[in-house]
């Protein structure tokens, strides 16, 4: 299959793509390089297994001439920062939601039959109950949630014509290698870094927020799955690891699997961050048989022998 994957050279897009290459794939990146690096995808560049665009899905020529050939498409190019959100409305819709309607439209009339659109647990906003599904009531509360429910809306649009099957995979707290760091990085990622520099952990509100993290393998093997799978046809899918959290307890781990004694700083909480997320996948393991294989400890163990690899 001739699949091209938006934002394929950032964090989750460049996992996803290894995927599909050790899978059979033959796979083209699009991506304007703007969060994500050659870097992520340098192996497959050099073997020539993969064919590299630098574009913006908002330019609709680089991505018409992208989408030439393709069979399928996996719609990774965001914003994905709640943070940079709260700050930057307009932008983040910009990307979102623009050039996620411009890349629909492009594949009208092209052999692309398959969308995957890569969307968030942020759309369901705080939660009625615990676990959430698929069925829980959709609520943004940060102008990066609405704008992802809106990609999912647009999708449903194309899919209603009858244009493209689209597969909606909403991601629940994300982390592994490649995740870059800094002020707009995830938990995971930013404990870490602060663990390495000997800093103490700096928590967002009284720590008690409930997160599903799950390893980005677990995430690359979703979404091969989702592409595969006649049964994921115009679904919706929870991809997560499927238990709670505390953001207490994970930095705890976080010190725990590295080694330090740091202290641990409570900040004010941030605009737009809910308090409870948690998965059920119970649709995802009956529909695409997904089967996570990376409880949290092994998970930060994995990601930390990693980088220490790469330090060598």
């Amino acid at each position: 299959m001739r699949v091209l994957v938006t934002g394929g050279a950032g964090f989750i897009g460049s996992h996803i793509v290894d995927n599909l290459v050790r899978r059979g794939h033959k796979v083209r990146v699009l991506d304007d390089l703007s969060s994500g690096t050659t870097a992520n995808i340098s192996g497959h560049l050099k073997e020539g297994v993969v064919d590299f665009v630098k574009g913006n899905v908002k330019d609709s020529k680089t991505t018409k001439d992208a989408l030439k050939g393709i069979d399928s498409v996996f719609h990774l190019a965001a914003i994905v920062s709640v943070p940079f959100s709260m700050k930057n409305p307009s932008a983040t819709r910009a990307v979102n939601v623009d050039g996620t309607a411009n890349v629909l439209e492009l594949c009208t009339g092209t052999s692309a039959s398959r969308f995957v659109l890569v969307s968030s647990c942020a759309v369901y906003g705080e939660s009625e109950y615990l676990p959430i599904d698929e069925a829980h009531p959709t609520n943004p509360i940060s102008p990066y949630a609405s704008s992802k429910l809106d990609g999912e809306r647009q999708c449903r649009i194309y899919e209603k014509k009858g244009k493209l099957d689209a597969v909606i995979l909403r991601l629940f707290n994300v982390y592994g290698p490649r995740q870059r760091g800094g002020d707009y990085s995830g938990v995971i990622t930013n404990f870490l870094e602060k663990a390495k520099k000997d800093l103490p952990l700096t928590i967002y509100g009284d720590g008690s927020q409930l997160r599903d993290f799950v390893y980005i393998q677990d995430i690359a093997d979703a979404a091969s799955a989702a592409l595969e799978a006649d049964s994921a046809k115009n679904e919706i899918f929870n991809i997560a690891y499927g238990k709670s959290v505390s953001i207490n307890e994970l930095a705890e781990s976080v010190l725990n699997v590295s080694g330090k004694n740091l202290d641990i700083l409570h900040e004010a909480p941030r605009p737009g961050d809910i308090k409870r997320s948690v998965a059920d996948i119970s649709k995802a393991r009956r529909m695409l048989k997904y089967t996570p294989k990376f409880p949290l400890e092994k998970g930060l163990k994995s990601l930390l022998e990693l980088q220490s690899e790469k330090h060598k």
